[in-house]
């Protein structure tokens, strides 16, 4: 496995045969907007960020902040054909010392849910992470009650941990217990081959 000589996560491009992960810019303001304004991707966040172009510049500000302190990497999510952002998601969680990353913020348009992008999403970052970076453990989180995210982390081959109770208080004061997944460097092969396996079906 090619790794670099330290785990310092940091931006780069990855492209695949349909979508291409960009690192985020202030640039990408109308289009990461127009991506996420869609009131049904926010069931479990509050408050949606991207409910109007101010929420979405300071919510793009804070994320590139966290990139400079060396916390996250954050990316959109490009659909090759029409060149147009279809989403976001990054790198955070970082914890250089134990080798160990989370890929979170993930959200995809409606139109490009349930179909090829989340799987070509999750095995570009999963690969960088295992085979690039030298990850040992890459984490997925996701409210325990949202099913739908839970499913499509299954499906990746994640593996259920267990439920952290009451472990954030949301801006509204509603108190979320949230469901971990992880995938360790040894799983990896076999959740490859198989991500590689749906890829190719498609």
């Amino acid at each position: 496995m090619q790794t670099t000589t330290d785990f310092n996560p940091r931006p780069i491009t990855l492209k695949s045969s349909d979508i291409t992960l960009n690192p985020l810019a202030r640039e990408d303001i109308e289009g990461f907007h127009s991506a996420g304004n869609h009131e049904r991707l926010w069931k479990w966040v509050i408050p949606n960020p991207c409910e109007s172009l101010s929420s979405t510049e300071h919510w793009i500000a804070n994320a590139l902040n966290e990139q400079q302190l060396g916390h996250q990497i954050p990316f959109v999510i490009i659909d090759n054909h029409s060149k147009k952002i279809i989403g976001s998601t990054r790198y955070c969680s970082i914890r250089r010392d134990d080798r160990n990353i989370e890929i979170g913020h993930t959200f995809i348009t409606p139109d490009f849910q349930r179909t090829h992008v989340n799987t070509q999403t999750k095995f570009l970052l999963l690969k960088h992470a295992f085979e690039i970076l030298g990850a040992i453990r890459v984490e997925i989180k996701t409210h325990e009650k949202n099913q739908q995210s839970r499913n499509a982390i299954l499906r990746i081959g994640a593996k259920f941990e267990g439920v952290l109770r009451n472990n954030r208080i949301l801006p509204n004061g509603y108190v979320r217990s949230t469901a971990i997944f992880s995938i360790t460097e040894q799983e990896w092969p076999q959740v490859k081959a198989d991500l590689q396996a749906k890829l190719d079906s498609n």
